[in-house]
């Protein structure tokens, strides 16, 4: 019984911070109908920043001090993002889209080489943020507080983004815009400010779920890459361009990779890659995605 509450909280402490990436992704999409090959690398990014500064700040603050650093990688990545809209993909959005999977993809490429340049091989963590929060006993065993933390994080993070996307007078203006660019323009919204504005929480997202997942997991190189497979099995499977997908997918994902690596890991891929088919197959826009 104790094995099985273990599993359940590392099931919702992943399904967290693939939510936050997920979602991040599928608003990008809903809005601007990008997909966003470099999402994955802005993740890294936020991992990268925010162990730099917990590391470099563990010396010199109070441990309880450190947790007002973690959004640090978050908010590097929004003003990132706030840079790359207008500069890199505004002038794409009357071409084809495959001009805008290569831009971002290309994009990918440059931040794996400027994370290497920067912080070069070597793993970085936060680890101090994982000892200042302790451990607390399940049964049996020990599982770490700050990995509850995130949870919570993971929790509210969903219900600010569906109070702010249906809830609040912007929210309304990220929907018209997604589906009546034109009509909402020419109701007198200012869709690049929208549109900015947009990529800017999707980046915002990304970071902040680098930045939760590095006080237990070490930032490394590639990390963007492999955990961006996992957010498109996400979106297959919930629909892109759905936060409701976004978050019913990331449990999906979560639960399931938890329960295969336990029994069988070499068959972690292969069954997520068989339910996103098999979701494809009864529902090709995916379990919550609006048909085009």
């Amino acid at each position: 019984m104790d094995i099985l509450v273990l599993q359940i909280l590392n099931s919702l402490f992943y399904a967290s911070v693939l939510f936050l990436l997920a979602a991040g992704l599928s608003l990008i999409f809903g809005v601007m109908g990008i997909i966003n090959m470099a999402h994955g690398s802005l993740y890294a990014l936020g991992a990268y920043v925010t162990a730099w500064v917990i590391t470099f700040a563990a010396t010199a603050v109070h441990p309880a001090v450190l947790f007002l650093l973690l959004p640090a990688g978050a908010l590097v990545v929004t003003a990132a993002g706030v840079v790359i809209e207008p500069v890199l993909l505004r002038p794409l959005y009357k071409r084809p889209e495959e001009y805008q999977l290569l831009i971002t993809f290309g994009l990918l490429l440059v931040l794996e080489d400027v994370m290497r340049f920067v912080w070069g091989g070597t793993p970085l963590s936060a680890s101090p943020l994982m000892d200042a929060l302790g451990i607390v006993h399940v049964g049996e065993f020990v599982y770490p507080t700050y990995n509850l933390l995130v949870i919570a994080i993971g929790v509210f993070a969903a219900l600010g983004v569906w109070a702010f996307v249906y809830r609040t007078r912007f929210g309304v203006m990220l929907r018209a815009t997604s589906q009546d660019r034109r009509m909402a323009s020419a109701l007198g919204m200012n869709v690049g400010r929208v549109y900015v504005q947009a990529f800017g929480l999707g980046c915002f997202m990304a970071g902040l779920g680098g930045a939760i997942v590095v006080p237990s997991q070490a930032a490394v190189l590639g990390m963007g890459v492999e955990v961006l497979v996992l957010a498109f099995v996400v979106v297959v499977i919930g629909g892109l361009g759905s936060l409701e997908g976004a978050l019913v997918g990331a449990l999906i994902v979560s639960f399931v990779r938890t329960g295969v690596i336990q029994f069988y890991e070499e068959l972690e891929l292969a069954v997520l890659y068989l339910i996103a088919a098999a979701v494809l197959l009864v529902r090709p826009t995916g379990l919550f995605g609006r048909p085009q």
